[in-house]
């Protein structure tokens, strides 16, 4: 009988092990299906992020169905590269002086924008690149603006420059960065975000800007907001800026200058 119980509770451990190990082999394929589903999903992903619809070149590219009336694409035509030729790839054009020049900072701002862009070098086009030249008169104001499709980076060539941008809405919202730079300092105004440069000094400054896109667009806050055509309500900006519509009016009023060539 000894023998017997033995034999009997031998084969029921036996059979526990054996479910348990089954329980285990069962948990090791949930988890590795899991996983599999987890590397799957992250694929999936960055499938998708990849599969974004490409950057605007310009502000807008309405669409339409007869591609006879089709004017524009998203950026430029591209010229037969058999008939390119270096001057598409050079700046200045004829009678234009080149960026060694100085230019005129004569004007309420107080400042000029040397745009070189791909409305200036055509071979620019798809390359994601731009330049400028960026001239301060005495106390001259590059003012508050963005580039829609393009970070900055800024270089002082000559005297200083007091500048700064403002980071986005979100919390800690609207956070101001500033630095003065002298020649030679480097600052970086990162895509879309406001901001501006301005000549503390009574003798003049330059500095020249790379721009990561062929056509970076400038938003002028100034300009935008009291100078637009038509202009926006008066009833709108009253309320945005909480202050009294004589003031609006007022600001609506003058003559916003544009300090981009």
């Amino acid at each position: 009988m000894t023998i017997n119980k033995s034999f009997y509770h031998a084969k029921s451990i036996s059979s526990q092990q054996a479910i348990l190990q089954r329980k285990g082999n069962l948990l090791h394929i949930k988890m590795a299906n899991h996983f599999l589903a987890t590397i799957a999903l992250v694929a999936l992903a960055s499938s998708l992020a990849y599969a974004s619809d490409p950057s605007p070149l310009q502000d807008f590219c309405v669409a339409i169905n007869d591609p006879k009336a089709a004017v524009f694409v998203n950026g430029k035509f591209c010229k037969d590269p058999k008939l390119a030729t270096a001057d598409d790839f050079f700046f200045p054009p004829p009678n234009m002086p080149g960026l060694n020049i100085p230019r005129n900072t004569s004007n309420p701002l107080g400042s000029v924008v040397t745009a070189v862009n791909v409305e200036q070098i055509p071979g620019l086009n798809t390359l994601g690149i731009s330049l400028a030249r960026i001239d301060f008169g005495s106390y001259g104001l590059n003012p508050p603006h963005t580039h829609p499709r393009a970070t900055e980076i800024l270089v002082v060539l000559e005297g200083t420059l007091y500048v700064g941008f403002v980071t986005s809405n979100l919390n800690p919202g609207n956070r101001l960065f500033t630095k003065v730079l002298h020649a030679g300092d480097v600052f970086v105004f990162p895509q879309g975000l406001i901001h501006f440069q301005f000549n503390p000094e009574k003798t003049n400054a330059i500095a020249f800007a790379g721009l990561s896109s062929q056509n970076p667009g400038v938003i002028t806050i100034a300009n935008a907001v009291f100078g637009s055509t038509p202009p926006i309500s008066v009833d709108v900006l009253t309320k945005a800026f909480q202050v009294d519509k004589n003031v609006v009016e007022y600001l609506q009023k003058q003559f916003w200058w544009d300090n981009n060539n």
